[in-house]
């Protein structure tokens, strides 16, 4: 059999909010994400026994832009400063729907085990969805939960995140200050949620809900 075909498949699906009000945390956002990407190439080669694939979407209400599309995480670079441009609404729901049903296409079409992390950063509520509806995504979220999926919601301070995962059955999430050292930490956090997941995945051990930002 051929080794690769062996190595336990991590995918994980990055949603980043790039509406106008992002623009007061342009830099720490941007900078943020290509750190994402950055830690999980180091996983990659941490733990080779995996094969780590990275999806990245950011999204407003212009368009909903793919700028990775379950790349093998050595294979990707770190994005030009063109990548990222906060402006217009936040389509919260399409981009959610849009991003997780072409990633549970992906998964299935591999016929691999659903170790699969979803991480959503926004500072805004829905307000310009067309596509999907509150009650189609928290459906769709609990479906995927039930194959073994994580969701985590991450949020500026000026919302209720707590409230806001909890609607969309969403059972990990993080508040942070929207500023630029409160957007710094949350990165932080948010690499080494990830990092734990994939310690819990390779030891075939299953992180307790609600615990995927826990530190200690």
């Amino acid at each position: 059999m051929n080794l690769f075909n062996t190595r336990k498949k991590v995918f994980n699906l990055v949603i980043v909010d790039e509406s106008g009000s992002m623009s007061t945390i342009h830099h720490q956002a941007f900078s943020g994400m290509n750190e994402t990407l950055s830690s999980v190439r180091a996983m990659q080669l941490r733990y080779p026994e995996t094969d780590q694939r990275i999806t990245l979407v950011t999204f407003n209400s212009s368009h909903t832009t793919c700028l990775l599309d379950n790349v093998p995480a050595l294979d990707t670079r770190e994005l030009p400063s063109s990548a990222y441009n906060p402006s217009g609404c936040t389509p919260l729901y399409d981009a959610i729907g849009r991003a997780v049903t072409k990633l549970e296409a992906q998964v299935e079409a591999c016929d691999a085990r659903a170790n699969v992390l979803v991480t959503i950063i926004t500072d805004g509520e829905e307000n310009s969805s067309r596509e999907w509806r509150l009650s189609m995504i928290r459906a769709l979220i609990e479906r995927l939960k039930s194959k073994g999926w994580t969701f985590a919601l991450i949020g500026t301070d000026n919302l209720d995140v707590q409230s806001m995962a909890a609607e969309m059955s969403i059972d990990e999430h993080l508040k942070f200050c929207q500023d630029a050292e409160g957007t710094d930490e949350m990165f932080r956090r948010e690499r080494r949620a990830r990092e734990r997941f994939v310690e819990c995945t390779c030891c075939n051990t299953i992180m307790p809900s609600g615990h995927l930002f826990d530190e200690g």
